[in-house]
C-alpha cells in the first residue's frame, strides 16, 4: 500500500531551497519516491484549518519506505536546507 509525504512550504531563500530540492530528489527516489507533485498552480477551495503555499507530494512504495527516506542519513544532511530556508509543514499519509 502506497505511502505519501506531503509538505506544505513557505520558501524563505528561493536560491538556497533550490538546492535543497537537487540533493533530495535523488535521496528520496532512491527510497521509491517518486514525486507526484511539486509547487504546482493550486486551485484551493476551502481554508477553514490552513492555507496552503506550496505542496509538494511525493508517493513511496510503503509507509516504511517513506519512513526511511526522511529518517535516512542521506536525508539528515540535507534536511538543514530545508529547515534554514523554509517554513513547512510535513507529513506522511497512509495510502489505500
Amino acid at each position: 500500500m502506497s505511502a505519501f509525504v506531503v509538505v506544505d512550504t513557505k520558501i524563505k531563500n528561493n536560491h538556497a531551497y533550490e538546492e535543497y530540492k537537487k540533493l533530495a530528489k535523488p535521496i528520496a527516489e532512491k527510497y521509491g519516491g517518486v514525486y507526484r507533485a511539486r509547487g504546482g498552480s493550486m486551485e484551493v477551495r476551502e481554508t477553514t484549518l490552513w492555507t496552503p503555499t506550496r505542496v509538494v507530494i511525493i508517493e513511496f512504495p510503503d509507509l516504511q519506505s517513506a519512513r526511511a527516506f526522511l529518517d535516512s542519513k542521506e536525508y539528515a544532511q540535507v534536511k538543514p536546507l530545508r529547515q534554514n530556508n523554509a517554513d513547512c509543514t510535513l507529513f506522511i499519509l497512509d495510502g489505500m
